[in-house]
């Protein structure tokens, strides 16, 4: 009988991840009387001695926190931690079942970690990219979109004022559906995702089409993982010695003025669309996903994820999911819908 289970957070942070925290708790602790153990700083407070930990109640929750951007748990997506030692942890806990909250990396590595420790799993997830396959909606998206969106709000009085062509450069690793989605929502000429390559001079010529239309300025929206014309990734090297995606949008801005002559300005959005308050939409489904993961434990229902599919939220098999991502191909509805618009979203 299930009497104990720990939560954490693993991954990159994102909006709504206090929301769902708060959903498992109250949820556990109200209707099936557990105790609830938040790990702290994912699966590196398994590390400590003592493990950090901390029992959660609710008192934890006042109300504020659900409001709240990123984790109050903290997170890590650094993944060197030890097996050995983590699996450890876990039995100092005494868990009878544990809460994973992540994306598609970090579910491919609970799902190994806690196969190997014969650990019952459950997984809700959440990345900003929205990429996790077989699930319609993550934890982190909606406020993400939110905010890149705005950001095309506030882009666009300031690129008419000035006669220019405006990049925003937006997250997604692997998939673009933050850019899509705002670049529709916000009214961009340009959208550029990752999965469909493009044209330079179709660009240069579907900026001076809009200027022959008599508009004077345009917006771009480019995916970070979008790659140079030939193929190159760009990127940034940090002090640290790591090397990131960053850059496309500085390189889009100086080709669009090398074949246009028209002013590019370039802003990236980087961790604002980790950070933000979450929205409405990314604090309901965290509240669903919460109760729905403990409403499996109680069943005994393990090795699953909990998804949002139909409007609605169900359970799959995590070995089906764990570590595969979800693109946009080029039969995509938005994509049509981009096209419909006469925007400019690759050569398809």
């Amino acid at each position: 009988m299930v009497k104990k289970i720990g939560i954490l957070t693993s991954g990159g942070d994102c909006g709504g991840l206090n929301a769902v925290v708060r959903a498992a708790t109250l949820r556990a602790i109200n209707e099936y009387q557990w105790k609830v153990f938040g790990i702290r700083d994912g699966t590196l407070g398994l590390l400590k001695n003592p493990l950090d930990v901390l029992e959660l109640t609710n008192k934890h929750f006042d109300g504020n926190l659900m409001r709240m951007g990123g984790t109050f748990l903290g997170t890590n997506n650094k993944g060197n931690a030890s097996e050995q030692k983590v699996l450890e942890g876990f039995k100092k806990l005494e868990l009878d079942a544990l809460i994973g909250i992540g994306g598609d990396g970090s579910m491919k590595i609970l799902q190994k970690l806690t196969k190997k420790g014969g650990i019952n799993f459950v997984g809700i997830p959440k990345t900003i990219d929205n990429d996790v396959k077989d699930n319609d909606l993550s934890i982190g998206y909606d406020t993400a979109v939110d905010v890149a969106t705005n950001a095309l709000d506030m882009l666009q009085p300031t690129a008419a004022s000035h006669r220019r062509a405006m990049i925003l450069e937006v997250m997604g690793r692997d998939a673009g559906h933050i850019a899509l989605n705002s670049g529709i929502a916000g009214g961009a000429d340009v959208i550029l995702i990752p999965e469909i390559p493009y044209s330079l001079k179709k660009i240069a010529d579907h900026i001076d089409n809009i200027r022959t239309q008599g508009r004077n300025h345009a917006l771009i929206v480019v995916a970070e993982a979008v790659k140079k014309e030939d193929g190159s990734k760009a990127t940034v090297k940090f002090v640290d010695g790591q090397v990131r995606l960053g850059g496309i949008g500085t390189y889009l801005g100086d080709e669009i003025y090398k074949l246009t002559d028209a002013e590019t300005r370039v802003t990236v959005l980087g961790h604002v669309q980790r950070g933000a308050q979450p929205t409405h939409r990314d604090r309901l489904i965290a509240s669903a996903f919460g109760v729905y993961a403990v409403d499996l434990i109680a069943k005994e229902k393990f090795n699953r994820i909990v998804v949002w599919k139909n409007r609605g939220v169900t359970d799959i098999d995590l070995d089906s999911i764990a570590g595969q991502s979800k693109t946009i191909n080029v039969s995509d509805p938005l994509i049509k819908v981009a096209q419909g618009l006469g925007i400019y979203v690759g050569e398809i």
